[in-house]
């Protein structure tokens, strides 16, 4: 089974993340995913992950949202963690705001990588220990380690 820490670089994981909405918070998923994986375009990998949005919200729940899609040019599946400066509105199942975010992108045709990482990543985010650990990272390093190697205490 794929493991998160196999799909996610210290260039795909942003600290102190500067976003004022949804839509920029996707953009800027977009924009670190493409950055790091050249055969995405940043536009139509924006376009799946609005796609996404308009069949049910991601937001996990608990400051959380796991945007996510499949996309047919994608060789291998990537994610990316942003931890936002200030919590913004993202039509949460719980209605709270959130400052952490996980995307993920996976090959159109790989549905049981799609699950299995999401649901690996939503067990790490129901964690109230791994989420404290996630929010007082301080640098993007820091939380790639946190990320990587586990999260201590659980």
């Amino acid at each position: 089974m794929i493991q998160l820490k196999e799909i996610l670089t210290p260039s795909q994981v942003v600290v102190n993340a500067h976003v004022t909405s949804k839509k920029r918070a996707l953009e800027l998923v977009a924009q670190t995913i493409a950055e790091n994986c050249n055969e995405l375009d940043v536009h139509n990998l924006f376009e799946h992950l609005i796609e996404r949005e308009r069949l049910g919200t991601t937001g996990f729940g608990n400051g959380v949202a796991i945007p996510h899609c499949r996309i047919e040019n994608c060789q291998q599946p990537i994610a990316v963690v942003l931890k936002l400066t200030t919590p913004i509105d993202f039509d949460a199942i719980d209605n709270e705001l959130v400052d952490i975010l996980v995307g993920l992108v996976v090959p159109n045709n790989a549905t049981d990588e799609h699950l299995q990482l999401l649901k690996q990543i939503a067990a790490l985010l129901s964690d109230a220990q791994a989420c404290k650990q996630i929010r007082s990272s301080t640098s993007s390093q820091e939380l790639y380690q946190i990320l990587t190697n586990g999260v201590s205490g659980i």
